[in-house]
């Protein structure tokens, strides 16, 4: 199996939900059940079919974390030595040349992305053009909406 790049916050935060689907979701799905159970007729029991439905989800997300968790190569920004080149984990200051907006990025794993925070997947078309590129490079963007060329401002591992 391929081994998938992920940050040291990206993957405690599958650990963290991985302990909450086991600890917390799991115990209940399960109550629930019982006590679906308990209320006689299972043919007819819609929150029966409902728990067991949500049971079969959790098991599935358990084993989907795990997998990834398993194949995680977790990588601390902090510690990359990238010679002044974006990386996976690398936080990039840019502005777009047309308009002159300033946007801060990281370029994270998957499972981390959320654009909304400044999270972009590494497989992102942004990610993959700011890879590789150093302060004061331009990188150009294939969006939806046309092409657009950032320059990059700064670099930080953090």
């Amino acid at each position: 199996m391929a081994t998938i790049p992920i940050t040291k916050r990206g993957s405690e935060l599958l650990k963290a939900e991985l302990h909450r689907l086991k600890t917390v979701e799991r115990p209940s799905v399960i109550a629930a059940i019982a006590e679906a159970r308990a209320q006689g007729d299972l043919s007819e029991n819609a929150e029966y079919e409902a728990a067991k439905d949500r049971q079969g989800f959790i098991e599935g997300r358990i084993q989907e974390v795990e997998g990834k968790l398993s194949a995680a190569q977790v990588i601390d920004p902090s510690s990359v030595d990238a010679g002044g080149r974006v990386v996976f984990g690398t936080t990039v200051d840019l502005q777009e040349e047309s308009s002159g907006e300033n946007v801060t990025y990281q370029i994270v794993g998957e499972d981390e992305a959320d654009l909304k925070l400044g999270l972009v997947n590494i497989s992102s078309p942004i990610a993959r053009a700011l890879i590789g590129k150093e302060e004061g490079d331009l990188a150009v963007v294939q969006a939806p909406g046309g092409a657009k060329t950032y320059e990059i401002l700064a670099i930080r591992y953090e």
